[in-house]
């Protein structure tokens, strides 16, 4: 009876190890249960945590790369905007060709209706150009930039080329531009409310943490400037600039080329207009990209890691399939042979019985 017994309790040993055995060959795992991993705990629940903490970043860097390539190619398209508008729209107008400047009117109008709506771009139902006030788009009305009392106010300036001369009309429409009355400004309350405060007390730029303490800032608000210094006939920003000029543009009238050397010198300094937010947005896309490229670096950097923290978790909870396949195969073989020693144990003793 103890040989029985021994070989009883050793066979539901065996029993027991060949279920864990083909558990982990199935799953992988070496345990059911984080908590039976007993000594390694510690070490495994450090290493989850140090994994899932790298795996955020990972995923807010995702997104936040995402938002930037939106905004890039919305910057591309306003500086080819300006560029086009500099380089082959006005140079057009000197000669004071009425098809010619009817032609550039309605260019200029349908400019300013694409540039509300390239404003007003989202990403994952998010708007990227009204600074932390995600929800609302930074142009309330885009197709109606061009009507709107901004550009009511500045034709009404251009209209009066004979009267002020070339350099009081572009004042007056800087000072239009620049301006950040309701019924004026065309941007939505959140941008004017920032725009009224100090620079200082201004929200900050929307940024995705990088790593810990670190923080890359991206967010460029439709109404200013986020890092490019604007130069020359500028309103200092770039979005100003081109709402200005498109506006001008769409103010002018075939009359007004009679006026000669003010109406050259008025299509002058629109043609340097477009140039200065030409120049800012090349600056604002720069600085974006690069901001892009740290974003990728970052994320690159946690992925590494987090491959590394995989490796050092699956040492701790995860089975060397082959050798556990190996195992398996031996436990199996050697149930079956205390099973048969079972048997044979079985047979024997009935034998003696009937001797």
């Amino acid at each position: 009876m103890e040989i029985s017994a021994r070989l009883s309790a050793e066979t539901a040993l065996l029993r027991a190890r060949l279920e864990a055995l083909t558990r982990q060959a199935a799953t992988g795992q070496r345990m059911e249960r984080l908590g039976e991993l007993a000594p390694e705990l510690p070490r495994a629940i450090s290493l989850r945590a140090e994994l899932g903490r790298r795996e955020t970043y990972d995923r807010a860097l995702t997104q936040a790369q995402g938002r930037a390539g939106v905004m890039q190619e919305s910057l591309s398209r306003l500086r080819e905007i300006a560029r086009e508008f500099r380089a082959n729209v006005v140079p057009r107008l000197y000669s004071g060709d009425p098809l010619l400047i009817a032609s550039a009117r309605s260019e200029a109008r349908l400019a300013l209706t694409e540039m509300g709506h390239l404003l007003n771009q989202r990403h994952a139902g998010e708007y990227l150009f009204s600074g932390q006030d995600i929800g609302n788009p930074p142009i309330p009305d885009p197709d109606g930039l061009a009507t709107g009392q901004m550009a009511q106010d500045i034709a009404a300036e251009v209209g009066a080329l004979g009267t002020l001369g070339a350099a009081a009309v572009m004042a007056a429409t800087r000072g239009i531009a620049q301006s950040n009355l309701a019924g004026v400004s065309p941007f939505s309350d959140h941008l004017r409310a920032q725009e009224a405060l100090p620079p200082d007390a201004r929200e900050g730029r929307r940024a995705v943490p990088a790593a810990d303490g670190q923080l890359i800032a991206y967010g460029i608000a439709a109404d200013r400037n986020a890092v490019a210094e604007s130069r020359g006939e500028t309103t200092g920003s770039w979005a100003r600039d081109l709402m200005r000029n498109l506006m001008s543009v769409a103010a002018l009238d075939a009359s007004l080329a009679a006026e000669g050397p003010e109406w050259d010198a008025l299509l002058a300094g629109i043609r340097d207009g477009f140039a200065a937010a030409e120049t800012a947005l090349a600056e604002e896309a720069g600085a974006l990209g690069q901001a892009a490229g740290r974003m990728g670096s970052a994320q690159r950097r946690h992925r590494e890691v987090s491959d590394q923290l995989r490796e050092q978790l699956a040492a701790v909870e995860e089975v060397d399939l082959a050798a556990a396949l190996e195992r398996l195969q031996a436990t199996r073989t050697a149930l079956e042979a205390s099973y048969r020693a079972m048997a044979s144990l079985s047979e024997l003793t009935l034998a003696r019985f009937l001797r």
